[in-house]
């Protein structure tokens, strides 16, 4: 069963962040989406969302550093890391914080998916 809470997109790309929110619901989930990572700490979804999928580079503050904020603040949320960069010690470090994916955009909607059942816990 997919969870009623909404899985938020934050992605300073307004096109890239539509078309992630797009292949979200396609795959059968709530998705809400944010311009930036502070527009997203800052929302009152902040914690109501399951799930987090983050662009790596951002204006201000990138996907890992909102994964570290939304832990100092005891908000842990399952966090997929997504860039259109990838290089292998992001992706150590992706995991060494526990993020639970490290996709290259564009992703499949089969990667994606895959991410989001490893999140989610289905």
């Amino acid at each position: 069963m997919r969870s009623e809470r909404p899985i938020a997109v934050v992605d300073d790309d307004p096109a890239a962040c539509t078309a992630l929110i797009d292949l979200v619901r396609a795959l059968g989930f709530s998705a809400i989406g944010f311009g930036s990572a502070i527009s997203f700490l800052h929302s009152a979804d902040v914690f109501r969302v399951c799930c987090v999928i983050a662009d790596m580079r951002m204006a201000v503050m990138g996907g890992l550093e909102l994964s570290r904020q939304l832990a100092m603040a005891g908000n842990p949320v399952p966090t997929i890391l997504i860039t259109a960069y990838p290089d292998e010690t992001t992706r150590l470090e992706a995991a060494t914080l526990g993020l639970r994916a490290y996709l290259t955009k564009p992703c499949s909607p089969d990667e994606l998916l895959q991410a989001l059942h490893l999140a989610l816990g289905v």
